[in-house]
């Protein structure tokens, strides 16, 4: 599990796919610390599992579902990702639930500057927009941001100056590809309204809307 709360950026040293999977490595210095081979580390956002460990950098496998679903793929020698150890049992927790398996992607349209911030606006798929709200959770890139506003086919976050300069968000372009995370109580939430009873059953199991009606 993780924050959203980015520790550092790192840059790739190479990516080696072969038939959609493969590893990557990457130079890092602050996650190494407490780190060992087998622990798990968020890359843009994707938890992955750590092979090797160097004194300057870690390499992680990589499989064809996570190519498939995130911007992994697209990542070449010398590009900048978001880092993130996961989060440890007694330490503080500054973001939201981020579980670090990507819903999707969504593409940067546009960047605006007001004042200190920077508005983004990212267009994604309905599948990940039907859990993005306002004023809700969305994870970027792995980074932990709020949702301020919400349309029909993308959605919009501020970004503060401390966010722009410690992760990679502000670094992209407009038509940039971004791993998406839906919080993870929404993705629950869902499941438990579509949850169908077995006709075998009398009393209702689960989470439907007339439970809802009752105590709401």
């Amino acid at each position: 599990m993780f924050t959203g709360i980015i520790e550092e950026m790192g840059k790739i040293r190479w990516v080696s796919l072969e038939s959609g999977s493969g590893k990557l490595a990457v130079a890092a210095s602050k996650v190494l610390e407490g780190t060992k081979v087998g622990d798990s580390i968020a890359v843009n956002g994707v938890c992955l599992t750590v092979i090797s460990v160097e004194t300057d950098g870690f390499t992680a496998d990589v499989m064809a579902e996570t190519v498939r679903r995130s911007n992994l793929g697209k990542l070449k020698a010398g590009d900048y990702v978001n880092l993130e150890r996961a989060m440890a049992a007694d330490g503080r927790f500054g973001g939201h639930l981020v579980s670090g398996h990507i819903d999707g992607t969504g593409i940067i349209k546009t960047y605006k500057k007001e004042e200190n911030a920077v508005w983004v606006t990212i267009e994604t798929t309905p599948e990940i927009l039907r859990l993005v709200i306002e004023k809700g959770s969305v994870c970027i890139d792995g980074i932990s941001l709020t949702v301020a506003q919400v349309g029909a086919e993308s959605f919009q976050v501020s970004v503060i100056p401390h966010t722009g300069a410690e992760t990679t968000l502000l670094r992209k372009r407009p038509k940039d590809m971004v791993n998406l995370e839906n919080d993870v109580v929404g993705k629950y939430v869902e499941h438990l309204l579509k949850y169908k009873q077995p006709e075998s059953e009398e009393k209702p199991r689960g989470l439907t809307m007339e439970f809802l009606s009752q105590y709401l």
